[in-house]
This record gives structure tokens, sequence and C-alpha cells, in this order.
């Protein structure tokens, strides 16, 4: 049996597949861009198509998730990604790469809802935040780890490098998963209905609540991903640059996610959290549209990156825990709910190109939300 430090291992590196993947991108949108001759805001819906496809599947695997069991759910999730970036590495032309895209947004959301399932199966209560708040370190540092990674792998490959190193990254986790991911569902299991479900948390205040949360900073953190390429092609610099950017930015991301933990351990609860992190993606805006003219802009989204770090995890910890008897199908209605979000709050980003005044938009939004999960909580 998988004993606990080798699962948590598996599950930060199967949590950091999806983002990793989805910014593994980011750098060669410019190249994408030019090749396929579609501009910025054709290139830029890659990654808004990403999230879309990507609510579907969370859907589709988390069903499964409690129908089949999880070991199967992911595995066949992993074989879709890979069969996707082998499709992405052949595209002749830009719909081709939209639908290849799709389809490997929709095979890596297995990573993801599959995941945390699989954790919140094994852990409970406190253990299950402590877990949670430990995963906030991957799901931080892996968009910073794909921006550096893709940069490296356009530089010697053009955008073709992208779907082939993350090819090689999928067939690697399903090797893995093959090996060492337990069967982790209850026995006996009875599969809860869909739609009672999803009426049930249709209805549910705290759930929009969190399900808001989650897109809000998810778009504050993505739009720069986005938007990033091409800030640093009008300010003349590589796509190189850019994937340097992802270091400072890692750095950004582990010390938020420390800091998460520090805070807790301190005695502060998550809703404290999450109304700081609130507070920093605002600065980061107000941050960035002091300094759009100069490639400093990019110190400016360390406070974002510090806020994601300390709000994602508290949110996820808590957000299902009236769901216990359902986490399969929940959280896949859960994660459809904020997928969604990002996706259309991602279309609306390729749409403005202002990642200044998302930033602030995101960091308002974020703290009118967390103020009313306070409220509700509370009543």
């Amino acid at each position: 049996m998988t004993n606990c430090k080798t699962l948590l291992v598996l599950a930060i590196a199967l949590l950091m597949f999806p983002q990793m993947a989805q910014t593994l991108y980011s750098p060669a949108l410019a190249d994408i861009g030019q090749v396929f001759a579609v501009g910025p805001f054709g290139a830029a819906r890659l990654l808004s198509v990403y999230f879309l496809a990507f609510a579907l599947g969370v859907v589709v695997w988390g069903r499964l998730c409690d129908r089949i069991g999880r070991r199967s759910s992911m595995l066949s999730g992993l074989a879709v990604y890979a069969v996707a970036s082998g499709l992405a590495l052949t595209a002749s032309t830009f719909n081709a790469l939209l639908i290849a895209q799709s389809l490997a947004a929709f095979g890596a959301a297995v990573g993801s809802v599959v995941t945390q399932t699989v954790l919140r199966d094994r852990f409970k209560g406190a253990e299950l935040a402590q877990v949670f708040s430990l995963m906030g370190v991957a799901l931080a540092a892996s968009p910073a780890i794909g921006l550096f990674t893709g940069a490296s792998l356009v530089q010697a490959f053009g955008y073709r490098g992208a779907p082939g190193g993350l090819l090689l990254v999928s067939l690697a986790l399903w090797f893995w998963c093959l090996r060492s991911l337990p069967e982790t569902r209850p026995h006996p299991l009875t599969t809860p209905a869909l739609f009672g479900t999803l009426w049930r948390m249709l209805g549910d205040r705290g759930i929009w609540c969190s399900a808001l949360l989650v897109a809000v900073f998810n778009i504050a953190l993505f739009s720069y991903y986005s938007l990033g390429p091409f800030a640093f092609q009008r300010l003349g610099l590589s796509a190189q640059w850019f994937g340097y950017s992802g270091v400072i930015l890692a750095l950004g991301s582990g010390l938020g996610a420390w800091l998460n933990r520090y805070l807790l351990a301190l005695g502060l609860d998550g809703s404290q959290l999450i109304r700081l992190a609130a507070v920093l993606v605002l600065l980061g805006g107000i941050g960035v549209w002091l300094m759009q003219d100069s490639a400093f802009f990019v110190a400016a989204m360390l406070p974002v990156l510090l806020a994601f770090g300390m709000a994602i995890p508290n949110i996820l910890g808590s957000a299902l825990a009236g769901y216990g008897d359902r986490l399969g199908t929940a959280g896949a209605l859960f994660g459809l709910l904020y997928y969604l979000l990002i996706g259309g709050g991602l279309m609306v980003v390729a749409w403005v190109q202002a990642l200044d005044g998302t930033l602030m938009v995101c960091g308002g939004v974020a703290m009118l939300l967390a103020q009313t999960k306070r409220s509700a909580h509370r009543s």
C-alpha cells in the first residue's frame, strides 16, 4: 500500500500538472500568433479555451471517479492528455491547435478534481487543512515553473516545444500513477444523484462565494500569463525574458505558501487570510499601473503571487465541508462552476488587454466576496 508521504509527493506532481501545462504554453503565444497569423487576441484564446474545456473535464472525471474509481479515472485522463499533445504537435491550422488544446484541457482536469478527491478520501479536518496548505506551495509555484520551462522550450524548438514537452510529462505521470496511485474510493459506495447534488449546490450561498473567490484569484494570476508575453513584446523584450520572470514569480509564490502556513500556525483563520490576499491583489494592480512602461512591472506581480498562495488553499480546504458523502460529484460540480467563471473571465481579459485594470477589479471583487463569506459564516 502506498504510504502517506509517497501519496503526497505524487499528489503534488498531479496538482501541479494542470497549471504547469497551462502556463507552459504562455511563452509560445507570441510565436503562435505569428505562425498562424491570428494576433494577440487570437493567441490568447488558447488560454481561455483551455479553462472552458477544463471545466467540462472536471465534471466528467469527478463523476467517473465516483463510478469507476479514482485510479482508473486518473489513468484515463492522463492518456487523453498524451493523445491531445501528440495532435497539437502535428496541427497545421490554428483551429486544429484549438481543438487539440481543448482535448488536452479536458484530460488535464483529471489532475485537479481526482487528486483533490483522493486527498479528501485520505485526510479529514485539521489534517486536511494542513495538506491543502502544503498543496498551496505546488499550486502557487507550478505556473511560474511552467512559464520558465515553456520559455526554454520555445527558445529551442518554437511553439511546438510546448506540446512536445507536455507529451513527455504526461507519459511520465501516467507510468508513475500506474505504479504508485492507490484506489481510495470508499466501500461500500453509493453514487450520489448528479442533479440532486447540483440543485443543492446552486442554492448554497457559501458554494457560490467560494467559487467566485477561486475564480477571481485565478483570473488575477493567469491574466499575467495571458497578457504578459505581449507586454514584453511591446517593451522590445524576447519571450526568453518573459520566461525568466517566472523565476521571480516562483519566489513570490513560494513565499506566499510559506506565509500562509506560518500565519495559520500563529492562529489566524482562513477568512482573515483571504481578506489579506484580496488587498494584496489590489495593491499589485496599482503597482502594475504605475510601472506599465517598464519591465519592472513584473515586481508588482509579486503581491498577486503571494495572494494566490495564501487564498486558494484556504478556499479549497473548506469549500466542500458539507458534502462529505459525495466528494467526487460535489468536487466535480464545484470545479465546473469556478472553471466556467475563470474561462469567461479570461475571455474578457483577452478582449480588454489591460493587466492593471484586471488586477484592480479582481482585488476589489475579492474584498467584497471575502466580507460576504465572513458574514455568511457568522450567520
